[in-house]
């Protein structure tokens, strides 16, 4: 029996596994080739094959700047805009050489359904270049929370009014999508899934110092520099953090770090294993940027939760729908240095709680963010769909 044709749009893709860039549009597409015969059309990042097949599906990479300064998709697109502003000289030709692809896409390969992850560009894209296929449209955040001057929030509103279908990553995201003009029978919570297939056992530590660990792109939104000032106030206790991730803003928040902050960079898959093994506390102290985005739920910390690390995270929606308050973690409320201070400080001193907390979180990441479970309820969407 012949499958049926999915096409997957977006613009986060790692040019391969394990080179540090996120990697849950490739998992998540992993999952769906399960069922359906996959291609993923994406930017062309770093050293990635033009053509190629990876994990049961195929991946087209298209160009869209000259190689030199094709830099726009490398991280996250509106952090990258914002650092560099001559970035939207490329933003213009990203949209057309995705908008040639995608069309190309869909000549040669006529899926029967489309999953288009962020609105702005790529739900847009498929809008115009197949507007008959059922497209299932994943915003993770910050097309949502940002992008909102006119003519864009109007592109939005018209994409979502028209799409088949929409995931969101949390509640308030799903309430904003509706007022966008979406139709709340067509929208529904499904957040990303974490690969906790090969998680390692966590290790004790010393016991002079608390591990600590934060893993995350370095903008404004992630939170490090709240972190980072309320690491000066813990005078009284030793601690070493561990950051792990880049960014536009990495130099500034380097010379702004206490000592016993160390920065690595972006790390592949096995070293971030290592990292939540090996860590007693993992921090996510998320927060709204100045720009009005802000994470939907951050997947490092799905993989921190699942490695069974006691997590200390921001009081956000969607972070919150995943952690309870004293059970499976520790909320705090953003840009509240004294707060996250008190709550590192408690859990320090608390190995027990630590226990506690981490095995708890492991048990939640593993029922209900798993990227199995995540890719069967993206499977059975997709199938209704078609």
């Amino acid at each position: 029996m012949t499958r049926r044709r999915l096409l997957v749009l977006a613009s986060t893709f790692p040019a391969r596994p394990g080179d540090g860039t996120p990697e849950f549009v490739a998992d998540l597409a992993g999952q769906e080739a399960e069922d359906f015969e996959t291609l993923v059309v994406a930017p062309m990042v770093g050293d990635g094959a033009r053509l190629e097949s990876q994990r049961g599906y195929r991946v087209h990479r298209f160009r869209y700047f000259p190689r030199r300064w094709q830099d726009l998709a490398d991280g996250a697109i509106i952090e990258n805009l914002r650092k560099r502003p001559s970035r939207w000289l490329q933003v213009v030709p990203f949209v057309l050489a995705e908008t040639l692809a995608t069309w190309r896409a869909v000549r040669s390969g006529r899926p029967d359904v489309i999953h288009a992850h962020w609105i702005v560009p790529q739900g847009i894209v498929a809008a115009l270049v197949a507007p008959r296929t059922p497209t299932l449209i994943t915003t993770l955040g910050g097309d949502l929370y940002a992008l909102n001057a006119g003519p864009l929030r109007a592109l939005k509103s018209w994409m979502l009014g028209r799409a088949a279908y929409v995931t969101v990553m949390n509640a308030e995201m799903a309430a904003k999508v509706v007022e966008l003009g979406a139709d709340p029978a067509k929208v529904e919570v499904v957040p990303m899934g974490a690969d906790l297939s090969t998680v390692r056992p966590r290790t004790d530590g010393d016991g002079v110092e608390a591990r600590l660990l934060f893993v995350g792109r370095l903008v404004e939104k992630k939170g490090l520099a709240v972190l980072l000032d309320a690491l000066r106030r813990l005078d009284d206790v030793a601690w070493r953090l561990t950051v792990i991730g880049d960014g536009p803003l990495r130099d500034e928040l380097e010379a702004m770090a206490p000592d016993g902050a160390e920065f690595v960079g972006k790390q592949g898959r096995e070293a971030l294993r290592e990292a939540y093994a090996s860590a007693d506390i993992a921090i996510f102290p998320s927060m709204p940027s100045s720009s009005g985005d802000q994470d939907g739920l951050p997947v490092a910390m799905l993989e921190a939760m699942g490695a069974g690390c006691a997590v200390i995270a921001s009081d956000l929606p969607g972070i919150s729908e995943a952690i309870a308050d004293g059970a499976d973690g520790v909320l705090v409320p953003p840009r509240d240095e004294a707060a996250l201070a008190g709550a590192i400080r408690a859990l320090v001193a608390d190995p027990a709680a630590r226990d506690r907390l981490g095995r708890a979180a492991a048990a939640t990441a593993r029922e209900q963010y798993s990227k199995e479970a995540i890719g069967e309820r993206y499977r059975g969407i997709l199938r209704r769909l078609v």
